[in-house]
């Protein structure tokens, strides 16, 4: 477990043109916050940021639908998409928003640096124009088919089948969101930023980086190697930061660009908050500190070719992302989760349907990690009931249940042998095992990691029967459940990152000091003492008994209750 010091975790922006999906979350905000939490458990100082992605064309294309203004829909909606990661538990020191002051000042001033180092130039341009709508139309205005794999519906700034790149003139047969209209072509003017010219460090940045998992590396490595283009930085909308190049009245920082710049005036507007305005320069600047980043496959790019792009272009010696780490799609029903689309089970739902803790591990034990993967109730059952209240559940309130009853709910005295050490030495095993899974950002393999160590314990515990041995042999009873306890212990700490809730519920079960959140991963480890006091347990978990048809009805149940008080 090496020590960084400074850890920045972040996850990409929601566009909160609507409420996220489960899918959304998976990739970004609760990986992101499951790492967060673990390092803060190892003793590193962590900052964890990101925030609401309100500027663009699907909160125009959102708001029109609705018949209220961008500002009004993205007020709303960040208030909301807020309080849920709250209720989901994610722990952001900073959840901020592209409307922010501090973001809208460093975007125009980071601009401004690479347009005067000669990286940004203006050229006119033929730009697809709806003459019904008298207006432009950039990116989530237009859709059309995708040029390369053919894929219906792709978007004028990318294709969701083949995760390629577009502007709104690439597309075949395109069409106006707004009205259906085919558009004409005028000409415009607009701002690029020339990316050819970082194509070689680019290249290096990637090829040297051991961190950045194949599937980022690789698609990045092969787009830089068919040809860097000029990327469009302003767009032909109102809504958005205004762009502040000479001569660009009336124009607006394409939203792609300015959202990957909030990661840093994320930390500069957080540590301006506690009243120390240089210290984002620790995490930006300092060598020493890691940036991890998380995200959907979809948005590989912007995380390793245009942000890093544009940090190179300002002139300043920024770190570079460390690793970025993104995720294949959670698929509903073998379609790709979709808030344009809404197919997908949405994040608040989902918490009217289970507690939080419930999804946060299910969604971990089955993060699309090297392939898409396909949401189903089933497996959602087989994690909750067999692995959380069978495994994990079951033997922590057998093992404090009986410590409760039997030794007066005190640790009891062990006269450990082989066989006992070789268990606390296989948990040993796990928990470091657990460790180097979070550290690579395995996070699926993390959380099966926790399982086995439940595993591990029950196992023990059924060989051992002590429910059956403390009327025979009273000491190798209490030996059996000081080793168990030391299970317990080792299966709080490690469920923490995954189930902050009940990992907490557990601690105070075991009545220990302070939260398991500001506690350190290495009293995973560390023995609970004989003779100390444990309360009573509760369940942690509850079986589902439920099956996939009452299951679609329960969330049916839920939208028409959402729809009716929508």
């Amino acid at each position: 477990m090496p020590n960084f010091g400074k850890v920045l975790v972040t996850s990409a922006w929601p566009y909160i043109n609507v409420i996220p999906h489960l899918g959304n979350l998976v990739g970004s905000v609760l990986s992101a916050d499951v790492v967060a939490r673990y390092y803060r458990l190892i003793g590193d100082e962590v900052l964890m940021v990101s925030g609401s992605d309100e500027h663009g064309t699907p909160i125009e294309v959102e708001a029109m639908k609705q018949g209220v203004t961008p500002k009004e829909l993205t007020d709303r909606n960040h208030a909301r998409v807020a309080e849920l990661f709250r209720k989901w538990g994610a722990s952001f020191d900073n959840y901020t928003r592209t409307e922010s002051p501090v973001h809208r000042d460093f975007v125009q001033e980071t601009l401004m640096k690479i347009y005067k180092n000669g990286y940004i130039f203006s050229k006119e341009t033929q730009m697809l124009y709806c003459e019904h709508d008298q207006r432009f139309l950039p990116d989530r205005f237009v859709e059309g088919k995708c040029p390369y794999c053919g894929g219906e519906r792709a978007r004028g700034d990318q294709c969701d089948l083949c995760g390629r790149l577009l502007e709104p003139s690439f597309l075949l047969e395109p069409y106006c969101v707004i009205c259906g209209n085919k558009p004409t072509v005028k000409t415009t003017k607009h701002w690029y930023i020339d990316l050819s010219r970082f194509a070689n460090p680019l290249i290096q940045y990637l090829s040297e980086n051991k961190q950045l998992p194949a599937n980022a590396k690789n698609f990045s490595l092969n787009w830089i190697k068919e040809g860097l283009k000029p990327r469009a930085v302003t767009r032909d909308v109102d809504w958005g930061i205004p762009a502040p190049f000479p001569g660009a009245e009336g124009k607006t920082i394409y939203v792609w660009v300015e959202a990957v710049m909030g990661y840093v005036s994320a930390t500069i507007e957080y540590c301006k908050r506690i009243g120390e305005p240089e210290k984002w320069k620790e995490f930006w600047f300092d060598k020493a500190a890691k940036t991890l980043y998380f995200v959907g496959k979809d948005n590989i790019p912007f995380h390793t070719i245009i942000l890093p792009a544009l940090l190179l272009a300002s002139g300043e010696d920024y770190n570079l992302p460390w690793n970025v780490s993104a995720t294949e799609f959670l698929q509903f029903k073998g379609e790709k989760a979709s808030k344009s689309q809404r197919i997908g089970i949405w994040i608040d739902e989902a918490l009217e349907l289970f507690p939080a803790d419930y999804w946060r591990f299910f969604l971990m034990a089955t993060r699309p990690e090297s392939k898409d993967s396909n949401f189903s109730w089933d497996v959602f059952l087989e994690k909750v009931n067999a692995d959380l209240n069978d495994t994990l559940g079951n033997f922590i309130h057998r093992t404090l249940t009986f410590i409760n009853s039997k030794f007066n709910g005190e640790i009891p005295q062990p006269k450990l042998t082989a066989e006992d050490e070789a268990v606390l030495q296989a948990v040993k095993e796990k928990v470091e095992t657990a460790a180097q899974e979070f550290e690579e950002a395995k996070l699926q393999s993390a959380a099966n990691t926790l399982i086995s160590i439940g595993r591990i314990g029950n196992q023990y515990l059924n060989e051992k029967e002590p429910w059956k041995l403390v009327k025979t042999d009273r000491e190798k009873a209490a030996t059996v459940l000081y080793v168990t306890a030391q299970v317990v212990k080792a299966i709080t700490l490690v469920s923490a990152p995954f189930m902050p809730a009940t990992a907490e519920q557990l601690w105070q079960t075991l009545n220990l000091d302070g939260s398991v959140h500001e506690g350190r991963w290495k009293e995973a480890l560390k023995p609970l003492e004989a003779g100390h006091k444990i309360a009573r347990p509760k369940p942690l978990f509850q079986k589902i008994d439920a099956d996939e048809k009452q299951l679609d009805e329960m969330l049916a149940a839920v939208r028409e209750k959402k729809a009716k008080s929508a």
